[in-house]
């Protein structure tokens, strides 16, 4: 490991993905900040910072995941502990924004809690910065009144199946608000895009009504952001087979897999699924059929841009 040149750059994780965090520090050329997370007997998380952070640019990592209000409240004591450390910059890298699927009211008197979660952090006292990884919702940018750096998986993505040398490809979104990330994968590989049109009639049930654009005799390529109980993704897969695809294969950033999903996927018609490391994936949840990519050359990048004062846009392509 090649030492960065500048000593008040640090970089901390707390418990939800603490490899991805030595990943980045690793490629960043910083040993991993000196904290430790504990609980109280009755489960109160305490956190302790064990070196010197005065004066330093702070950057945190932990991703939202579950389980996620432990998560959120780890982040929210670690803010205040930096804060009070006097730390000159507390910069968030959050690869994956829990809640962010309640980006707005779409019943009555529903709560719209990705904007609670960046008003939690905000008023946590002293965040300088989010760094992020495909949010749900781009708007949720704008819950923030500081900087938000959202970098994007499809360049991962698209690397990945590039060098796989898959025959006669197109790339499916599997509604439609997912067409702008799947005509961003498309575009890198060359490739027409298809939409499946769904409704969901309750949250985590999809229910496939017809897919447009041309899949016979093609390779599909579904994409989405988030993979939750995988309902959505197995289900289109089975209608793009019964549509005449040849072979479907999938795609996201944040894989949550959560309840049925891991079954779901092994019975489903997919024949891989690839995911990045936003979220650790436990050992009984990779299985044969899901391949996972490291996030961490991307956003040990953003860091060190962040930090040089760089443009950080360049790594969107």
């Amino acid at each position: 490991m090649s030492e960065y040149k500048d000593s008040s750059l640090k970089v901390f994780t707390l418990n939800s993905n603490p490899k991805l965090a030595e990943e980045i520090a690793a490629n960043i050329g910083v040993e991993l900040g000196k904290s430790s997370v504990t609980k109280f007997s009755d489960g109160e998380i305490q956190i302790n910072i064990e070196e010197s952070i005065r004066g330093c640019d702070v950057y945190v990592v932990q991703s939202t995941c579950e389980p996620g209000n432990q998560h959120i409240m780890e982040l929210l004591i670690m803010i205040d502990a930096l804060k009070r450390a006097s730390a000159k910059s507390i910069n968030i890298v959050m690869p994956y924004y829990g809640y962010a699927r309640q980006d707005r009211k779409a019943r009555a008197r529903e709560p719209i809690t990705a904007k609670l979660v960046a008003d939690l952090l905000q008023t946590a006292g002293g965040a300088s910065r989010v760094i992020t990884l495909d949010l749900h919702a781009p708007q949720i940018q704008g819950f923030f009144d500081i900087p938000v750096d959202q970098l994007v998986g499809v360049p991962i993505l698209s690397s990945y199946w590039s060098k796989k040398g898959l025959d006669d490809i197109v790339v499916v979104s599997p509604d439609h608000g997912g067409v702008t990330r799947a005509r961003n994968l498309a575009d890198r590989l060359k490739a027409p895009i298809a939409i499946i049109d769904k409704r969901r009639p309750r949250p985590n049930v999809a229910e496939v009504m017809n897919i447009v654009g041309n899949i016979e005799g093609k390779t599909a390529i579904l994409i989405d952001d988030i993979i939750d109980t995988a309902g959505t993704i197995t289900i289109g897969a089975n209608a793009l087979i019964e549509s005449g695809a040849t072979g479907v294969y999938a795609c996201c950033t944040h894989p949550v897999l959560s309840g049925p999903a891991i079954e779901r996927i092994a019975n489903s018609q997919i024949k891989e699924l690839v995911v990045t490391n936003s979220i650790p994936l436990k050992e009984e949840k990779l299985i044969d059929k899901i391949t996972q990519l490291s996030v961490a050359p991307l956003i040990s990048e953003a860091i060190i841009r962040v930090h040089e004062r760089q443009s950080v846009s360049i790594l969107f392509d």
